[in-house]
């Protein structure tokens, strides 16, 4: 039955997720099965359906120990998650004091909608990107770079608090991260798998057995070995796309929750053309790169692409938001927006919405009519050129007597 309306889109993609999920958690089963038939066919030398056979009961004896074990990476991944993903990305927590800016966005649209406020992030990083993780209420954090916050104004930074804040009203983030962590143990269980092959395929089987030179075992075991690789890379294969369907889908409707909580598609979408192509965590893994509000990393074909792409989500934004495209913006790198966006001799302030290549106010210059270091250049006003500013006694000058390049003659 088709979804109509935002929020039986929502609850039809959750449904949706969730099916995807218990896929995901069956294709552990499947690399156990994989695993089984590849040490059956190393070991014992036997036909095809004789080792068929035998893998299955082995299957059903690991079962039990590979249901554990998923069990057990699941709860660490639950009770440190979010420690491991603060330190590859440099995030620590915020407080109201340290970030007044961010903290009041964030508290305003969490006001607005009465949703249990996430924990605030800032991750020392000049890429401009931001993510949500945690697997219940009293987990949900949502992490902004600093280079978000220096290229961003009031506006543009609340909408993208508000397509996070989406994804954590939405359940996306504990989907997200119950989907890494499951992909996570198959890229385990596949990783140790194809190291017992290579180990058991240079002694000569599991256990030192060698295998016999009877031409039908031989035959037999060839083709089970190919049946279980096979298996391995589509079961690894499946577990990649399920993870990108999971991220693509959902991001469309963050943007328009975050639209829904802000009235504002424009910010969005200039958020969206700031972020574009400069989001890049270099010390992230590919799984936290999945979470952010944009991934640059793209895989060899649109299939393998996490997000779908900036144009297709602003043309959607345009065309069901009413908001309006200004285009790709050519700005500059975060690191040099930012310096330029910073009056002279002011440190770098988390808290500032400087102008500049980034929009917002412009800063005023040192040596304009609004102000230099020690007041309005002479002539400025009056349009003649202006000259460089004498200071007061006591700074660069001996009683008055020396100017800043040396005695006045």
């Amino acid at each position: 039955m088709a979804a109509y309306g935002l929020y039986t889109h929502i609850q039809s993609n959750k449904r949706r997720s969730i099916a995807l999920l218990i896929g995901l958690f069956a294709l552990v089963y499947v690399m156990v099965f994989a695993g089984a038939l590849l040490a059956e066919a190393l070991t014992v030398n036997a036909p095809l359906d004789y080792l068929m056979r035998a893998a299955v009961y082995d299957f059903v004896k690991a079962a039990p120990f590979a249901t554990i074990g998923t069990v057990i990476w699941i709860f660490i991944a639950y009770q440190f998650h979010q420690s491991i993903i603060d330190a590859v990305t440099g995030a620590h927590p915020v407080s109201r004091r340290e970030q007044p800016r961010l903290y009041n966005l964030l508290e305003n649209l969490c006001i607005s909608r009465g949703i249990t406020m996430p924990t605030l992030r800032v991750a020392e990083d000049d890429a401009l990107n931001a993510f949500a993780t945690g697997l219940n209420p009293k987990q949900y954090s949502i992490t902004v770079t600093r280079g978000l916050m220096n290229a961003l104004n009031d506006q543009e930074m609340e909408a993208v608090l508000g397509h996070e804040l989406t994804h954590v009203r939405n359940g996306d983030v504990r989907m997200m991260v119950i989907a890494v962590v499951i992909a996570g143990a198959i890229s385990f269980f596949g990783e140790l798998i194809f190291r017992l092959f290579f180990q058991a395929s240079f002694y000569g089987g599991f256990g030192g057995r060698r295998r016999r030179g009877d031409g039908e075992g031989r035959g037999g075991a060839g083709i089970a070995i190919l049946i279980a690789i096979a298996l391995i890379v589509v079961a690894w294969l499946l577990s990649v796309v399920i993870r990108f369907a999971l991220s693509r889908q959902r991001e469309y409707l963050a943007d328009a929750g975050s639209v829904e909580l802000t009235k504002n598609p424009d910010a969005m979408i200039m958020a969206l053309r700031k972020i574009e192509n400069r989001g890049e965590l270099h010390a992230a893994t590919s799984a936290v790169m999945e979470m952010c509000v944009d991934n640059p990393r793209e895989g060899f074909s649109d299939i393998f692409a996490t997000h779908p792409s900036v144009d297709a989500r602003i043309e959607a934004l345009v065309k069901y938001a009413g908001g309006h495209d200004p285009g790709p913006l050519a700005l500059e790198a975060p690191q040099q927006a930012a310096q330029l966006a910073r009056p002279p001799g002011e440190p770098p302030s988390a808290g500032n919405t400087y102008g500049g290549p980034w929009g917002g106010d412009a800063p005023q210059d040192s040596g304009s009519a609004a102000g230099g270091p020690w007041g309005p250049a002479p002539g400025e006003q009056s349009g003649k050129p202006s000259v460089p500013a004498e200071p007061p006694v006591g700074l660069g000058s001996r009683n008055g007597d020396e100017g800043p390049w040396g005695p006045r003659r």
